[in-house]
């Protein structure tokens, strides 16, 4: 007989579709409709109904590995529990405290992502602790810090894309990459507005727009640029919001009006008419927004070009208006969450500045530790693997399987197998996990409960619904193991707690008064309100959210005598010290590694709708396998036709850094100087054994979209 089911979320994307988890009588769990929760009202893409095949121990790990002679063997906790500690020890007492890496993942939850970055601070004492959340919406973070004064992916809530004029979404796919966000899109059209698509390629997601703009990867700063000099040049600015709500005008304009259409025709490909369509449509509705995704952010200029098309909104009015504005369409699924609260490199929880002498301050205080003990920023994701084998020696990772998602993955792989020592938590024997002296098998979403931010700012509880096998335990029980037994200081393991709602509390008073201010959320509210958005004081008048528009989906307001939170950013003032949104001036600048005769080719990368980031869980799915079985080159035939391959040949794909061959897919979807190559693979068909890591000055972005490669047949 089943039980009643329990209401959760998905462990996948940034949208956290709500689900019921049902107990079978076989063991397992049932995916079932959960239509009360308004993010995706039910509907579940294949990745989401099929989420409980990974909890299968057929699939998942159920015992810590150790490595002996070579081989990693089953052993107890407590012996692999030891050996982490003694290598993280070693490394420490021989080599200095930053020789300790940590690196984590934008799908842990807040709780364990506060954890984490506590433990490598005081616990390790090492600046060098990053996440796989760089390599996702960094760029996207820098601008919006720039240009606002705060970071949140979207600052109003989905339901208000079908009810704006018009949406330029630039560089996502989400008909796969988040299924059941296209009906936001659907219901935009449905209600007389228009969707503008940017993408090379024409996904499905090009194909429900009423324009799709095809520009060549890596030029959407031009492209921008170009469409905000048409905007000045048209006489379509608003002046008046200039005047009141922005500054740093007179600037960005200049820098834009040196893009004039015909230039920025000639970098792009977009025609004239098509720039000129395309700032009619954006222009002319009341209410319009810019959405940007991988695309434009996974540059070397990623910073700039999210900049540019935040002019363009500003120019036109568009942020902190009702039904308008900019955000960003953050990917994996507590990314928004993940770099909030302190495991990415330069940052305190509630999105504090670890340089803040007050930030600093504070969570000391909280944490009990002198502020002058907490070590300083440190390096970057990329910069931190790189740096592996050298300047650090032994590495903490869990959440993240960086010998497929990084970009030079083979260096990075090459990095990681020169580590003195590697400890992963996992819930899968990843292709990372593969090559550690310690893996520990973890918890997944079904079988703990945590809290997760969506990409709407909004946060979320998950909650466990079954048990977890005999030898699984969370990575919370982990960390407060560790820290027992690196004997910094005697009890020091009380400060790391195993009951998820205990830390949450903690993170309340870390967080109190950042940026991302959580202190007035606790889990019974999430409970019972769907989900409560930050920014949420702990008190009833603070924040910007008013009474009648902070809570859309939990009427009756359940504690009316509290912060509600804020749905929506931006309506009365911005983030920054005077209020004030900031034009940022920028101009278009050349990919880091264009096309030559040796490399004539442009490769992009991406997602398809079956996997999920490196696949290290969907590729042990065998409905998704079957749906999406390995990689492929996506070409166009003018392409095809000169290499001589034919729909189906294996194709080698060769870069500056690697090889990579998978079979050829011919399609008029891509324009002819472009190739597209999905990263959710390992092995011969790795696709980021190819990209370039070239970074953005800025967010430390690497440049996923865009390296320049040349094409040879595969002959037996």
């Amino acid at each position: 007989m089943r039980t009643t089911s329990t209401p959760t979320h998905c462990p996948y994307c940034a949208l956290q579709c709500g689900m019921n988890l049902s107990p079978l009588p076989n063991g397992g769990v049932e995916v079932t409709e959960r239509a009360d929760f308004p993010v995706n009202r039910g509907a579940l893409c294949g990745k989401g109904r099929t989420a409980p095949a990974v909890l299968s121990s057929r699939v998942r790990l159920t015992s810590p590995l150790v490595r002996s002679e070579g081989t990693l063997v089953p052993a107890t906790w407590d012996e692999a529990l030891d050996r982490i500690a003694e290598g993280l020890r070693r490394t420490r007492t021989e080599h200095g405290p930053d020789a300790c890496g940590v690196f984590g993942g934008g799908g842990l939850t807040n709780e364990k992502a506060y954890t984490l970055g506590k433990f490598a601070r005081i616990v390790l004492g090492t600046s060098q602790i990053d996440y796989n959340g760089r390599f996702c919406m960094s760029s996207a973070a820098a601008a919006g810090m720039k240009a606002f004064g705060l970071d949140r992916g979207l600052p109003f809530p989905l339901e208000d894309i079908p009810r704006t004029g018009c949406v330029i979404l630039v560089g996502s796919n989400l008909a796969e990459t988040m299924p059941p966000a296209l009906r936001y899109f659907s219901e935009l059209r449905e209600n007389g507005g228009t969707l503008i698509v940017v993408d090379p390629r024409r996904t499905r997601t090009a194909e429900q727009a009423d324009l799709h703009l095809a520009p060549r990867p890596g030029t959407d700063l031009a492209l921008a640029l170009g469409l905000l000099h048409l905007v000045v040049a048209e006489g379509r600015t608003d002046e008046a919001y200039i005047q009141e709500r922005t500054s740093g005008w007179e600037e960005a304009r200049a820098a834009a009006m040196a893009h004039w259409p015909e230039y920025v025709e000639r970098i792009t490909g977009v025609s004239v008419p098509q720039l000129r369509e395309a700032v009619r449509m954006f222009c002319e509705p009341e209410s319009a927004m810019v959405l940007t995704a991988r695309g434009p952010e996974q540059q070397s200029k990623g910073t700039d070009t999210v900049g540019a098309w935040i002019n363009l909104c500003l120019a036109t009015g568009r942020p902190g208006r009702p039904l308008s504005g900019y955000g960003c369409l953050t990917g994996q699924g507590n990314g928004q969450g993940g770099r909030e609260h302190g495991q990415k490199a330069d940052q305190l929880p509630g999105y504090r500045k670890l340089d803040d002498p007050e930030a600093r301050r504070h969570v000391a205080e909280v944490w009990g530790v002198d502020p002058d003990s907490l070590p300083g920023p440190g390096r970057s994701a990329y910069e931190l693997l790189d740096a592996l084998g050298t300047d650090i020696r032994a590495l903490l990772l869990m959440g993240s399987n960086p010998v497929v998602s990084a970009p030079r993955a083979a260096h990075i792989e090459d990095r990681i197998r020169s580590l003195d020592f590697l400890a992963v938590c996992d819930v899968v024997l990843s292709e990372t996990a593969a090559l550690a002296d310690v893996v520990l098998p973890v918890t997944q979403w079904a079988e703990e409960t945590g809290t997760t931010t969506n990409l709407e700012g909004r946060v979320l509880l998950r909650r466990q619904a079954i048990t977890p096998p005999d030898g699984v335990h969370s990575d919370l029980h982990v960390l407060h193991e560790l820290a027992a037994r690196l004997d910094v200081e005697e009890g020091l393991e009380k400060g790391f707690p195993t009951d998820p709602e205990e830390v949450f509390d903690e993170l309340r008073r870390a967080s109190a008064g950042g940026s991302a201010d959580y202190s007035g959320i606790t889990y019974r509210r999430l409970a019972e309100e769907n989900g409560v958005f930050w920014p949420c004081p702990a008190g009833g008048d603070e924040g910007s959210g008013d009474r009648e528009d902070a809570s859309p989906d939990a009427p009756p307001y359940a504690f009316p005598d509290v912060h509600p939170g804020t749905p929506r950013l931006f309506l009365d003032r911005f983030a920054t010290e005077d209020g004030r949104a900031r034009f940022v001036p920028v101009s278009h600048r050349a990919i880091a590694e264009e096309p030559d005769d040796e490399y004539p080719v442009l490769l992009t990368t991406g997602r398809v709708v079956a996997q999920y980031q490196s696949g290290a869980q969907t590729r042990r799915v065998d409905e998704l396998n079957a749906a999406a079985p390995g990689p492929f080159v996506e070409l166009h035939p003018r392409l095809a036709e000169r290499l001589g391959a034919a729909e189906g040949d294996p194709v080698a794909v060769v870069s500056r850094r690697g090889r990579a061959v998978a079979p050829a897919r011919i399609t008029r979807a891509i324009r002819p100087d472009t190739v597209f190559m999905p990263f959710h693979w390992p092995g011969e068909g790795r696709a980021n054994t190819l990209t370039n890591p070239a970074l953005d000055p800025t967010s430390r972005m690497p440049e996923f979209k865009a390296c320049a490669v040349r094409l040879e047949t595969v002959r037996d």
